[in-house]
């Protein structure tokens, strides 16, 4: 049985939230789960609650009018996602689908809104959240605006490598989660063909190893050298 209570107290973002106020979110947060392909919410739905991935991984992407998808962020399990709309009142901004298997834990607007206005120094507890996807959404232009492909790749890997990385007994280390060539494509807004170039120069060169889906770091100082 999944512990609300421990996902709420144990996350680096809400852990410092009062006992009686972890206690309260629990009462009013559902769990549930999700099936792989399943959506989360939907680009210009009503920001109905913050969700909290608990179990797998969630997706999130905007689709233009005509079908190409931009990747935003594979988000893990202790993260949370849909803030920008519990807080703002706006529509959501995005599409967020599971990726295999999930469980999320739910909160409610109108029990979260009730909750902020009778403790409104709770703020300081959420604002992180906005904060980090505001950084991260910045990086992001200012990579699309003055970097090359070459070091908006080399940025992207390293990020991933800080979320998803993990020392498997092999050399370096494997970024742990299923990342077609095709999604790293998504997450740069490129073509496949010049990713799948970018990457073969990196193997050539023993920065990185490919594998069906998999990428490992085996050289990071390289890595970072590309940014330099």
């Amino acid at each position: 049985m999944i512990d609300k209570r421990q996902i709420l107290s144990a996350n680096p973002l809400l852990s410092g939230l009062p006992a009686d106020v972890v206690e309260q979110l629990m009462a009013v947060s559902v769990v549930r789960t999700l099936a792989d392909g399943q959506c989360v919410y939907s680009q210009g739905d009503e920001g109905d609650g913050l969700f909290g991935v608990i179990q797998g991984r969630v997706r999130l992407s905007n689709t233009s009018k005509d079908g190409k998808e931009l990747l935003v962020m594979l988000v893990e399990p202790g993260d949370w996602i849909g803030e920008i709309s519990l807080l703002d009142g706006l529509p959501r901004s995005h599409d967020a689908f599971a990726m295999g298997e999930c469980a999320v834990l739910f909160l409610p607007r109108a029990k979260f809104d009730s909750l902020l206005k009778a403790r409104p120094e709770l703020y300081q507890h959420f604002i992180p959240m906005l904060c980090r996807k505001l950084r991260l959404a910045l990086s992001y232009v200012e990579g699309a605006a003055l970097f090359s492909l070459t070091e908006r790749l080399a940025q992207r890997i390293l990020e991933l490598l800080t979320f998803y990385g993990v020392d498997d007994g092999g050399s370096g280390r494997l970024i742990d989660v299923h990342l077609p060539q095709e999604d790293l494509a998504k997450m740069l807004g490129v073509s496949r063909q010049a990713i799948s170039r970018e990457l073969k120069r990196l193997e050539t060169e023993g920065v990185i190893e490919l594998s069906y889906g998999k990428l490992r770091v085996l050289n990071k100082a390289a890595l970072e050298r590309e940014l330099a």
